[in-house]
């Protein structure tokens, strides 16, 4: 590999809640070299999550904290530059955890999996086509359980994930009520992802709308948020409700972890179901989920935003961006195009 520079995002600070670009540096390193049995990736775009709050956290999570002074863990997709592992060559796109960085080294079994669809954007490989996409589906059809006529109520519902939930209930015959910050995205819930109704949380009165979208109770909840839209939603469950924990946006913090209303008496009453969901127990079953999803999409059957931000300087601000819900989309940052790199 020709010398070169690779500028890394490493985490500088550890928040106590919602990382700011104060807490990460932009660093220059030369290109790395692959040992035998590894690639030299070329990242193209990378990820921005909600749940990368949690991997910066000091406080308990399901994965092991970026160190201080480590690149920003994040799912890129990007094109194999160099290949010393015989199961890769040069120009193959690819996805995996490769992080904030313009180059990465890694060995072959790091790879998530080969991008073959040449008809879909490979941008998509880290939305609809990735772990957002797979989540709405692995969620919502095993944990949530939908039938045909039941009303399906999702916050953040014009998000990544959120959006693709309220399209696959739609397509398994449900009723859908979405739940969204602002007219616009509440406009882009009914005209977009084809929501049944669409709820504005910040414009008042959201017990009272929930109610009204929802005359016979919610089947399935699917939880993005957790807090004050959360609770609304509980007094609505009909009895037999799947209640599927898939994000806590709503807080900020839980060190010390927020008090509120308790849902145990809603669950008992209704005798309903409230389980968490983590998209890395469902590895196995990846292929199977892609294959539906990409038939969905070119059947026209599932849409997708992309809020794609341009340049790797983006990347300290854009969690906190995410959070203050300023992106229409899954965001993203592009690092390199493919025809720059000829």
């Amino acid at each position: 590999m020709s010398s070169g520079v690779n500028r890394q995002v490493r985490l500088k600070a550890r928040p106590s809640g919602i990382p700011q670009a104060e807490h990460f540096e932009i660093v220059e390193t030369p290109i790395p070299e692959p040992s035998e049995g590894q690639v030299l990736i070329r990242n193209l775009f990378l990820s921005i999550e909600p749940a990368m709050r949690g991997w910066v956290s000091s406080v308990g999570n399901y994965a092991e904290p970026v160190p201080l002074g480590g690149v920003m863990r994040s799912f890129t997709v990007g094109r194999v530059a160099a290949s010393r592992d015989p199961q890769f060559s040069p120009g193959d796109f690819v996805t995996g955890l490769f992080g904030w960085q313009d180059y990465a080294a890694v060995d072959g079994s790091e790879v998530q999996r080969r991008i073959t669809d040449t008809d879909i954007p490979v941008s998509t490989a880290l939305g609809v086509l990735g772990i957002n996409g797979l989540t709405a589906y692995f969620a919502l059809l095993e944990l949530g359980q939908p039938k045909a006529n039941e009303t399906v109520v999702v916050s953040t519902a014009a998000g990544a994930v959120g959006s693709c939930v309220g399209q696959i209930a739609k397509i398994q015959g449900c009723r859908t009520v979405g739940i969204a910050g602002g007219p616009e995205k509440v406009a882009l819930c009914r005209n977009e992802f084809g929501y049944d109704a669409a709820i504005d949380y910040r414009a008042g009165d959201l017990e009272a709308k929930i109610a009204e979208a929802c005359p016979n109770g919610i089947d399935v909840y699917f939880d993005n948020t957790a807090g004050e839209i959360s609770d609304a939603v509980m007094k609505r469950l009909a009895v037999g409700a799947r209640v599927i924990i898939c994000g806590t946006a709503s807080i900020s913090s839980w060190d010390p972890a927020p008090l509120g209303p308790r849902v145990e008496r809603h669950l008992l009453v209704k005798r309903a179901r409230m389980q968490g969901f983590l998209i890395f127990d469902y590895v196995d079953r990846y292929p199977e989920g892609l294959k539906m999803l990409a038939d969905w999409i070119r059947a026209g059957l599932i849409h997708y935003r992309e809020d794609i931000l341009e340049g790797i300087e983006q990347a300290p601000g854009a969690i906190a961006g995410l959070y203050r819900g300023e992106n229409l989309g899954k965001r993203l940052i592009r690092i390199a195009s493919e025809s720059e790199l000829g």
